[in-house]
């Protein structure tokens, strides 16, 4: 097998473990947005499950025939291009490009929702006080009912990325393959204290208060511990500093190759450093989203209301 056809075949697998988390963490931003699903703890697991199975299915047959319909299984673009060199080299520059517009315009949708999941996010820890400038990042706009400063924070920080990634498809490769990354550490932070949960006893609780909730039964441990396993052999393996991956085109740089280890090591570092010096003692509800309690005789109107800090 040629080179091409190795870099080719990497690539394809490299874009089809990215395009399943991308169904997973699509589907995780989709459910935040679903609190008023009909019994959500039953039928959210369930639909979990079909919908991961469907993108397992549909996503290796999508690579599977477009390998088969390219023109040329030797061409160098499969290994920088992708799947847009195959659309292209099928159908045609009109087509493929109308086909890739269709494209564009259904990432688009999807990134809305990331958007509305990201404000949430955002707005909710400032609520709590766990952001700087947590005060103007919990307004809520008194016209219209929503919190727009972290809207538009999140907007501009979205298209700074986009301005970074213009005629830097190393840089775009490099960003796309940290936010996976994030996501699947994300996971672990809930699969692995989950799983240390599990070994000592203490999950699943008692029957009685999970009655009608899915459950895996005798399988919970072995999955849990699979996901584990698989969430941090997936993101070594998508950071793991591929030239190939990284570093396919010139100029080459070697801290696009390591963009990965980098990048996380500065957040998880700078985030810690940040938490420990300076937010862990300012963690609290804000007082104008605290709950407000009847302000009885003894208790001043001043003092109503206010949060204490979580942290001394």
């Amino acid at each position: 097998m040629t080179q091409q056809v190795q870099d080719g075949a990497e690539l394809a697998d490299f874009g089809y473990r990215q395009e399943l988390e991308h169904a997973m963490y699509g589907f995780d931003t989709a459910s935040s947005l679903g609190e008023e699903s009909v019994n959500l703890r039953r039928n959210a697991p369930r639909a979990i499950l079909r919908a991961l199975i469907a993108s397992f299915v549909i996503g290796g047959l999508i690579l599977l025939g477009a390998m088969m319909a390219v023109g040329n299984i030797n061409a160098e673009e499969l290994s920088s291009a992708g799947l847009q060199y195959v659309v292209l080299d099928v159908l045609g520059n009109t087509v493929g490009k109308i086909f890739l517009i269709c494209v564009v315009i259904a990432i688009t949708v999807c990134n809305l929702a990331v958007h509305t999941a990201a404000i949430r996010m955002m707005f909710a820890m400032a609520r709590d006080n766990n952001l700087p400038a947590g005060s103007h990042l919990a307004r809520v706009d008194p016209v219209h009912k929503t919190p727009v400063i972290p809207a538009v924070v999140i907007g501009l920080l979205a298209v700074i990325i986009l301005v970074v990634n213009i005629r830097q498809p190393q840089i775009f490769t490099v960003i796309t393959s940290i936010g996976i990354i994030m996501i699947y550490i994300a996971y672990l932070l809930v699969t692995a204290p989950m799983l240390l949960a599990r070994m000592r006893g203490q999950w699943p609780r008692e029957e009685a208060h999970t009655r009608g909730y899915f459950s895996l039964g005798r399988w919970g441990f072995a999955v849990n511990l699979l996901a584990v396993l698989w969430g941090a052999g997936m993101a070594l393996n998508l950071a793991w500093p591929r030239q190939e991956i990284y570093n396919a085109t010139e100029p080459f740089h070697w801290y696009l190759q390591w963009g990965a280890f980098l990048f996380i090591s500065i957040v998880a570092l700078g985030g810690f450093a940040y938490y420990w010096f300076v937010q862990r003692h300012r963690t609290g509800v804000l007082s104008d989203h605290a709950w407000q309690e009847q302000v009885g005789e003894s208790e001043s109107p001043a003092t109503a209301g206010v949060s204490e800090p979580l942290h001394g």
